[in-house]
């Protein structure tokens, strides 16, 4: 299938994805502080520069796209069909890079949780999949 944006709309299209303060990111913060969870942003001297850290709990949250981090049987992680050497590559090494991160991360004693885009239809989720991590109790 042929691309349907010319190359100068499709580099527009591309130049305008983030990488912090995404959309589903802001979904997941917005839901956190709900619960009561304070964290700080994209912490640069921890592995990986996770998109949130809890340092109460020593937990780092990766909000992570299924089309930019290989998501497996979802369908978002659909590769293109044009240019596939360079896509099934590029999200490769993503994964890998995910993979060390979480290894360095437990090595030095935090937990990391995943949140993939696709997952995060439901807030109450969300917080169920951290406090899981925590092991903060839900209180009635």
């Amino acid at each position: 299938m042929v691309d349907r944006l010319s190359p100068a709309a499709r580099s527009e299209n591309m130049r305008r994805v983030r990488g912090k303060d995404t959309g589903p990111e802001l979904r997941v913060r917005k839901a956190l502080h709900r619960a009561g969870y304070r964290f700080r942003l994209q912490r640069r001297d921890l592995p990986g520069r996770p998109d949130l850290y809890l340092p109460r709990y020593h937990v780092a949250v990766f909000v992570h796209g299924c089309f930019w981090h290989g998501h497996e049987g979802c369908k978002r992680a659909r590769l293109p069909d044009t240019r596939r050497d360079f896509w099934a590559t590029k999200i490769d090494r993503n994964r890998e890079r995910d993979s060390d991160t979480l290894e360095t991360l437990k090595a030095t004693g935090i937990t990391a949780v995943t949140l993939w885009q696709c997952e995060l239809k439901d807030d109450a989720e969300i917080v169920r999949r951290v406090d899981e991590a925590t092991g903060r109790v839900k209180r009635p």
